[in-house]
């Protein structure tokens, strides 16, 4: 065999290693900067300036803009408002006109690109070109709809997991003294690292009561936003609240308690499942290979028996 030269082998070995270090150190900054703690930083010591007029020493328009922005946001659509590729979006955490646009381009573009990609592929002619590219075709019309409902499922088991928590907090801002819009903001300031997307919706629930909407409507705009049950549950309770007089603390402790209860039973129910789930694995996994690091030896050993048997 030819003996690799050592300058040659050091060069080689150089590089390697010179490339996994600049890869190692260009995904450690990236993880680095989307840390939630860094993101935090960030965002606390980001500048809010906010202009003054020259007279009166009250904010000008474009301050109370920025002022406005920096607090909540823009006031987003109402649902009732919106097309069912808006409300879908919606509930996946995008609001924004042109994240609805760019997805009904690319439902309409990515057929045609992968169809023709698929056509090209087999070289342009014959049954396998156009049942590639049709298959194809296919998979990028259902594609942007299938990541569309994953993020949707993502972003309900969050929200539905964070609203015990974000209960208490409003539990324990009311019984400080605060009212519930406060109280609203205090709990999405505070649960913005550990449930982002459940921050993010109740930051869109106060930029729409300050922007003038009425408490009630401003929390079903939520419900149908996120469409889900427990956010429902809380909407109805606010409701009877609001209309009997009762105490909204005790309602919301009640509540709470009751979210958290279904919130363990699920994910005792998902522990329960992993067995069942761990079947299809090991059966078509693991089995194979124990059986033949098993039975092989002994399959060999028969087969030479009766090799020699049959001479």
């Amino acid at each position: 065999m030819q003996q690799v030269p050592l300058a040659q082998l050091v060069a080689v070995v150089a590089a390697f290693l010179s490339a996994a270090l600049v890869a190692g150190l260009a995904v450690s900054r990236l993880l680095s900067s989307q840390a939630p703690e860094r993101r935090r930083l960030k965002e606390l010591s980001r500048p809010a300036p906010v202009a003054q007029d020259d007279d009166t020493g009250r904010p000008a328009a474009k301050g109370r803009t920025r002022r406005r922005v920096a607090q909540g946001g823009w006031l987003p659509k109402s649902v009732r408002d919106m097309s069912q590729t808006e409300r879908r979006l919606a509930t996946a955490g995008y609001h924004s006109p042109a994240t609805a646009r760019s997805f009904i381009v690319a439902q309409y573009a990515l057929p045609v690109l992968l169809g023709l990609l698929g056509f090209a592929a087999f070289g342009g002619a014959g049954r396998n070109a156009w049942i590639a590219g049709g298959f194809l075709a296919i998979v990028g019309y259902l594609a942007p709809g299938l990541v569309i409902d994953r993020l949707i499922a993502k972003r309900r088991l969050q929200i539905r997991n964070g609203l015990p928590d974000v209960l208490d907090l409003l539990i324990v801002c009311l019984e400080a003294g605060n009212s519930l819009d406060q109280a609203v903001v205090k709990a999405s300031d505070e649960l913005a690292l550990a449930y982002p997307a459940l921050a993010e919706e109740l930051r869109t629930l106060t930029t729409e009561t300050r922007a003038g909407k009425p408490r009630l409507e401003a929390f079903r705009n939520l419900a149908q936003r996120t469409k889900v049950d427990d956010v429902r549950s809380l909407v109805a309770m606010l409701v009877q609240t609001d209309r009997f007089g009762t105490s909204v603390s005790q309602a919301l402790r009640t509540l709470a308690d009751g979210m958290r209860a279904k919130r363990r039973q699920a994910a005792e129910e998902a522990a329960n499942k992993v067995g069942v789930k761990l079947v299809f694995p090991l059966v078509l996994c693991l089995f194979p290979a124990f059986f033949i690091v098993i039975l092989g030896p002994a399959f060999l050993s028969i087969m030479k028996a009766l090799g020699g048997v049959g001479r």
